[in-house]
């Protein structure tokens, strides 16, 4: 009897196993799909962005601001090649480049992860005071008309 009760557990434990890297393997797939959909657009959009630097730089020369000219078309060249990268390449090889880039660079990802952490705490902040501030106007509305938007229970 103990031996069925260790090889029904052996077959559970297994069972278990092969569902966490089923799952694992979809979580990847769905990452994976959504990072080549997001590139794509990201790319396109890059591609876009960088004909309109090029206009730009050809209506400065045209008002001879040659140094501003020479300076956008600089970055348009890199936002198209950026761009034509996105396109280009599959969400697998922008994974692997990103990783082979955090090896080679961790302390420029963590500096960037800090920034971007920063940037998107001081965006929650500006919101959340926005947001806090037009409640209070709500609540003090509310309290003038004799209702405090609480249940009563």
């Amino acid at each position: 009897m103990s031996e069925q009760v260790k090889e029904r557990a052996a077959e559970g434990a297994q069972q278990v196993q092969q569902k966490a890297v089923e799952a694992k393997q979809q979580t990847r797939e769905r990452v994976r799909q959504q990072v080549e959909t997001r590139s794509t657009q990201t790319g396109e959009q890059m591609t876009r962005t960088a004909s309109a630097l090029r206009q730009t730089a050809q209506q400065l020369r045209g008002d001879q601001q040659e140094t501003q000219a020479n300076v956008l078309e600089g970055v348009a060249d890199r936002a198209e090649r950026l761009g034509q990268y996105l396109v280009a390449n599959d969400g697998d090889r922008l994974l692997r480049d990103v990783e082979r880039f955090a090896r080679r660079q961790p302390w420029l990802v963590a500096g960037g992860g800090a920034v971007l952490g920063f940037v998107a705490s001081r965006f929650m902040k500006a919101s959340s005071t926005r947001r806090y501030e037009q409640n209070g106007q709500n609540g003090r509305l509310e309290l003038e008309r004799g209702s405090t938007g609480v249940d009563a229970r």
